[in-house]
């Protein structure tokens, strides 16, 4: 669950940049997340499912 604090911050934030609260949340996500042991794995396993190559791929090419 994400606290009603933060997402009063999200709002206000995105709010200012003048942009959807879902963007900045992504935004911030993948900067955030980038290079950890957690994006990696991920990484890998879209890359080796070719199931999904089409559905993500294009998300974390962009943010890499």
């Amino acid at each position: 669950m994400i606290s009603r604090y933060l997402v009063s911050i999200l709002y206000h934030e995105a709010k200012h940049r003048r942009i959807p609260m879902t963007k900045l949340t992504d935004d911030l996500l993948l900067k955030a997340l980038r290079a950890t042991p957690g994006w990696n794995t991920a990484t890998s396993l879209q890359i080796s499912d070719p199931s999904t190559a089409n559905s993500q791929a294009p998300g974390i090419a962009q943010a890499a």
